[in-house]
């Protein structure tokens, strides 16, 4: 009943060996600037509100904040086009700050993304509730915070069943939002168009207010902060780049078509909506968001059709800022696995689920946005605060690593002086963004985001030294398999290779058969199997390698990647195989490709107890010599939830100790 529930929630599974799964899973253009794109988009919702909330004594000068916004839009769209060229398997500020600065450089722009996309989380969800609940009476303003929790769960299980099904899901929503706005501003723009040339009047007029009232340098500090508040409406640029390997191939052109997209409509909305409150006079009322009451001053005057488009207008907003959240929980545990296939997060976070899901970023993103919106109480207000600092982080890093890039390569030409020129004028605007955010927001809370942000980063170090730690003990246990295959090694002058046999024993399918669970051929396996021998001498005649090819997020990129899995998996096991051949003993490989070791091994017992009645499983475990609840968190302990399964089916399984403290002893059959 639980897996039929399961199946019916978020989806039946996959099959990674499926030569089609990647075509069925990916995204156009069209639908990528739905998932990507639309954290950009929907930031109309609350970016150019905050500018116009720190302009309210000068309001006609948000004119001058839409055209630099309208600005740095384009110049980090262009840059970040150059990063899709250079990077066409992906390459968000993590991995282009690892490659072309350093991995410790990296692993800050990799913390900075994770907090930020948790921000978008529950910047975007918030501010859909905001706007779904401001035509609804004020007392209903207590359940907004549920209500946004309650978005959060939905959304998790969207993308447990995903990321193509969340995307479709949502693409109506997307839709109707588009077609809104855009009519709009259409429509502001056509009714002021008298007015249009009074514009520019009214801004040097508030502009020169500004200046007699706070002086030159006042009323730039009073824009900037203006800009910055409104900084958060260039938090998806970085999405496109960062999500390429979910896109239709050729995955390059899909993402430079997709970017474009993205930066047309964003700038259209953020300079349409910013130029619509100024023509309109717009200001805030309690319990509405400022576009709900730019629509109350269009369409309240429609009569009848006047309610409805203000409702339906609003609606789409709301779920359209849920949509918006998708660019958290679509990058964020992308950005997760890549750490993870570098050793900065723990391992289990490159896993894939039987949907083909980074399942556990998409828990991780989803809980602890909902963390900081409790902790927010639900606002907004507190939330912009700590938004958008972390994403100018990875672009300033992203950029000056495109810069080195295009400096160290300037010996082979290739237009390198146009590109450096791109992405230097991109890294200058994107650290004096960053400097103007932290100066405004440090102190109104702007320092948490850069203490979560650094406590992040000493964590990622910390569990990034214990890996380092565990490899070290994996390569001593692999220098003593050398030493014992030499120790046993028959005298003779001919090599091992040489030795091996074409033929080995005779099968006895009716003897006692040790099955030996392996993950490669290394030093771990090899002290299972001498360990086995010690203990169990001349019990044993028939020897069984298990391994599972585990598809992680790393290797999900396309089929020539899984083929390649295939083929090291069939090595690893013929490997196995002739060294037992070489000590006398019969022995045969089975192999299966997945998500998951523990299912992949149920699948596969079946077909070995069928031919060798008398097994016993043996795994082997890698012993820490101090060994923590924080070490059992960054390790997988699969064995072990291997023989949990399979006792439940009658099968013996033996788990090793393996130590790189002591030697195996091997004697070869007679």
């Amino acid at each position: 009943m639980f897996k039929q529930l399961r199946n019916i929630i978020i989806g039946k599974p996959r099959d990674v060996e499926d030569r089609t799964i990647f075509h069925k899973l990916s995204l156009v253009a069209f639908l990528a600037w739905v998932g990507l794109g639309s954290d950009g988009i929907s930031s109309s919702c609350y970016g150019p509100e905050e500018v116009m909330r720190h302009l309210l004594a000068y309001p006609s000068l948000a004119i001058l904040v839409a055209l630099a916004c309208t600005l740095t839009i384009f110049v980090i769209s262009t840059s970040y086009t150059q990063i899709i060229r250079l990077f066409p398997h992906g390459g968000g500020g993590y991995l282009v700050s690892s490659k072309l600065l350093s991995p410790r450089i990296g692993v800050v722009a990799g913390s900075a993304l994770l907090i930020d996309y948790i921000m978008t989380i529950a910047v975007s969800i918030v501010s859909g509730t905001d706007a779904l609940f401001s035509f609804l009476p004020l007392p209903w303003q207590t359940y907004k915070l549920v209500f946004a929790l309650c978005g959060v769960l939905v959304l998790i299980v969207l993308n447990l069943r995903g990321v193509r099904e969340s995307v479709l899901t949502l693409l109506p929503i997307f839709v109707i939002f588009l077609l809104t706005h855009a009519y709009v501003i259409i429509y502001a723009f056509s009714y002021h168009a008298t007015d249009l040339p009074l514009v520019a009047g009214r801004t040097m007029s508030d502009f020169h207010a500004a200046t007699l009232n706070l002086g030159f340098a006042g009323t730039l500090i009073l824009l900037m902060k203006a800009y910055s508040m409104g900084a958060g409406t260039y938090t998806g640029i970085e999405a496109v780049s960062n999500g390429i390997p979910i896109l239709r191939e050729p995955k390059v052109e899909t993402a430079i078509r997709t970017m474009r997209y993205m930066t047309i409509s964003l700038s259209v909305m953020v300079l349409g909506l910013l130029i619509s409150y100024a023509l309109f006079r717009v200001q805030p009322e309690a319990g509405k968001t400022l576009n709900a009451v730019l629509l109350d001053r269009i369409a309240g005057a429609w009569g009848r059709l006047g309610y409805p488009f203000i409702i339906l207008t609003l609606i789409s907003e709301a779920t359209l800022l849920f949509v918006a959240a998708q660019t958290g929980f679509l990058d964020g545990p992308r950005v997760l696995a890549n750490m993870a296939v570098d050793h900065w997060v723990p391992s289990k976070f490159g896993s894939l689920s039987d949907r083909l899901v980074t399942q556990n970023g998409v828990f991780l993103m989803g809980i602890s946005a909902a963390i900081v919106m409790l902790l927010a109480k639900g606002s907004i207000h507190i939330l912009i605060i700590l938004y958008s600092i972390n994403v100018f982080i990875g672009f300033s890093l992203s950029q000056l690593g495109m810069v080195r890039h295009w400096w160290q390569e300037r010996v082979h030409g290739n237009g390198w002086k146009r590109r450096i020129a791109i992405n230097g004028f991109g890294f200058i605007m994107t650290v004096s963004v960053l400097c103007t955010i932290i100066f405004v927001k440090f102190n109104s809370g702007g320092w948490i985001t850069l203490a979560l942000t650094g406590a992040c980063v000493l964590a990622a170090y910390g569990i990034h030294r214990h890996y380092d730690y565990t490899s070290n003990l994996l390569s001593r246990l692999d220098d003593l398999v050398l030493s014992a295959i030499t120790a046993i090694k028959p005298t003779t002058t001919k090599t091992i290779d040489e030795q091996l046999p074409s033929d080995g024993p005779n099968c006895d399918p009716q003897a006692k058969t040790a099955v030996i669970l392996v993950n490669g051929f290394s030093g771990l396996g090899l002290h299972t199997i001498y360990n086995v021998l010690k203990m169990f001498e001349g019990t044993f005649k028939n020897f069984i390698f298990l391994q599972v090819g585990v598809v992680d997020a790393g290797r999900f990129k396309g089929i020539a990647e899984i083929d390649e899995l295939k083929k090291y998996v069939n090595e690893d096991l013929e490997s196995y195989v002739e060294l037992m051949k070489w000590h006398g003993y019969y022995a045969e490989g089975f192999s299966s490709i997945g998500t998951d070791v523990v299912e992949g091994v149920n699948a596969i017992m079946p077909k070995i107890i069928k031919k060798f009645p008398q097994v016993t499983l043996f795994g082997g475990q890698l012993v820490l010599p101090h060994e923590t609840f924080i070490t059992r968190l960054l390790h997988n302990y699969t064995v072990f939830a291997v023989q949990r399964t399979l006792y439940a089916r009658g099968i013996p399984v033996i788990i090793l100790p393996i130590s790189s403290e002591f030697g195996p002893q091997m004697k070869p059959a007679v």
